[in-house]
C-alpha cells in the first residue's frame, strides 16, 4: 500500500507540475531557467522517493549502499538498465548470503 501511495503522489506531483504552466501560461515560456526547472522536477521527484527505498530495501543499509553506488558506475558507463537492475540484484542477492 505504501508503494501505491509513492506512486500516486509522484504522479500528482508530476502532472500538476506539467499542467498548471500550461492552465496559466498561454503563450510559449521562454525563460531558460523556468523552462530548464519544468523539465527536471518529475525526475527530482523520482529520485528523492527512491533514494530511501533502497537504502531500506536490506537488513544491512551497507548492503544497500554498495548495490546502489555499484548501480550508479553501471548507469554512468552506460550499461543497459536491464543489466544495471539485474546485476544490482545479484551483488545484494550474494552479499546478503555472506
Amino acid at each position: 500500500m505504501k508503494n501505491y501511495m509513492y506512486i500516486l503522489v509522484m504522479a500528482v506531483t508530476t502532472y500538476l507540475i506539467r499542467v498548471i504552466p500550461l492552465a496559466f501560461l498561454r503563450r510559449e515560456i521562454k525563460n531558460r531557467t523556468f523552462r530548464s526547472f519544468l523539465t527536471y522536477v518529475p525526475y527530482v521527484t523520482l529520485s528523492v522517493m527512491t533514494f530511501p527505498a533502497i537504502l531500506e530495501a536490506t537488513e544491512e543499509t551497507w548492503i544497500s549502499a554498495v548495490g546502489f553506488g555499484v548501480a550508479m558506475v553501471m548507469g554512468y558507463c552506460r550499461v543497459s538498465l536491464f543489466m544495471v537492475s539485474m546485476g544490482c540484484c545479484l551483488l545484494v542477492f550474494l552479499l546478503q548470503m555472506l
